[in-house]
């Protein structure tokens, strides 16, 4: 794709820093370059120090300048990058010099989009350059590192091939029912059907384990009244994150605040008590709180005797005993703690890290980071599962193209254009 304009962006961010990248990728590049620069364009790939002027000759900046001829450029076309001051009026004033030499501001991740559109990554990639800007963490770092490199457009690059194989082979015993082809042909193809159906059946069947670690896990924390849920989560986040109170009933809304546990963020939810009450309010807060434990990754039931323990069972429970600075006996199968003391909680953290890590590591492949690839390959599964069940080679064959389009989709070979907008709209300007 050749685009038709230039654009450009502050690459590094708004606000006052020493210096501040302004990337450029379009036709009028070095032409704009030329002009900034009264004729001193850098050699390709080599910096240069060069005073900045504006078409009244009035002096810019002093900065770093670099010209960079495609294709072989992030976006695949000719590019160039300003190392500026960081002051806001210099960036201003460069970017109006660029205005008046008809280049405009870029849109949110227009450079990357232009990047997917020159083939210089597919659509996988593309996410994952998002996945990598928004990592809060060294496990979503890693994680969008392994996307970035290709690994798991590797994945879906190789069943598409093998898809096409199956493809050609499956059109061959259509268009050639009487010649004598051998029958190992008939059964290659049908070998290979059930080999990619398993692979994708258990790409899937992966816990969303990288889409957990992506968007990060939920952890709520229930109980009874006056256990001391709020003193927990303050405790566990090192600040007063919810109202501590003797009175029951103080939490009446779910409380919200993100941390980090072994190398996974979390959101630590404070729960109403879950007692039965009367009052309308309470109620409700109870309710909140049960539908936010049903949905959680982790309940973390705290109790300060066997006696307070609630009925409810989930499929993922912590139970953590409070207060125990008091004496009371610590339930079978409890960590004991005391937010008041900060006895147990190094054990307490210990135990949620290792819950978070097994709710997201992975072995093998890259996992699954998006619903967008999950419904696509739900949707290539059935199609395959439809082939193999069908007697009628025109069908079959139907059915392969349908499971060769899904896939296409998440790659961004086929049937994108509805995603685009949606995708990249979602980045940094400057990306």
């Amino acid at each position: 794709m050749v685009s038709d304009d230039t654009i450009f962006a502050i690459a590094s961010g708004a606000g006052r820093a020493a210096i501040a990248v302004m990337r450029l990728s379009g036709p009028l590049c070095r032409d704009a370059l030329a002009a900034l620069c009264a004729g001193r364009v850098p050699e390709p790939r080599h910096a240069g120090l060069r005073r900045l002027r504006d078409a009244d000759d009035a002096v810019l900046d002093q900065a770093m300048v670099l010209w960079l001829p495609g294709p072989g450029t992030y976006t695949g076309e000719a590019s160039a990058e300003l190392y500026l001051h960081g002051g806001r009026a210099v960036g201003d004033g460069v970017s109006m010099a660029l205005v008046a030499l008809g280049l405009r501001p870029a849109e949110p991740g227009e450079f990357t989009r232009r990047a997917f559109l020159n083939g210089r990554m597919d659509l996988v990639e593309a996410e994952a350059v998002h996945d990598l800007i928004s990592a809060e963490t060294e496990a979503q770092r890693r994680q969008a590192l392994r996307q970035l490199d290709g690994e798991l457009g590797c994945v879906y690059r190789e069943w598409s091939d093998r898809l096409r194989f199956m493809l050609a082979q499956q059109e061959a015993l259509i268009d050639f029912p009487d010649e004598d082809l051998p029958p190992a042909v008939e059964a290659e193809l049908a070998s290979t059907l059930d080999s990619l159906r398993t692979a994708i059946a258990a790409h899937l069947n992966d816990a969303r384990r990288g889409e957990k670690l992506r968007e990060g896990l939920v952890f709520a924390i229930t109980g009874p009244p006056n256990v001391g849920k709020s003193s927990l989560i303050n405790a566990l986040a090192e600040r007063d994150v919810a109202i501590v109170s003797p009175s029951p009933g103080t939490t009446r809304d779910a409380l919200e605040t993100r941390i980090v546990l072994g190398g996974v963020p979390v959101t630590l939810v404070d729960t109403a008590g879950l007692r039965e009450t009367e009052d309308e309010i309470e109620a409700e807060g109870v309710r909140r709180a049960l539908a936010r434990a049903e949905d959680a990754d982790l309940v973390i039931e705290v109790t300060v005797s066997s006696v307070a323990m609630t009925k409810l069972e989930y499929s993922n429970r912590l139970l953590v005993f409070n207060k125990s600075d008091l004496g009371h006996p610590t339930p079978q199968g409890a960590i004991a703690v005391s937010a008041l003391t900060g006895a147990g909680l190094d054990e307490l953290r210990d135990c949620l890290a290792a819950a978070a890590r097994g709710l997201t590591e992975t072995s093998g492949p890259p996992p699954l980071t998006r619903a967008r690839h999950r419904a696509a390959l739900l949707e290539a599964l059935d199609r395959l599962n439809a082939a193999a069940e069908t007697t009628l080679p025109e069908l079959r064959g139907e059915d392969l193209r349908l499971a060769l389009r899904a896939i296409g989709r998440i790659t961004g070979h086929v049937g994108v254009e509805q995603i685009l907008d949606t995708l990249f709209r979602q980045f940094c300007i400057g990306k």
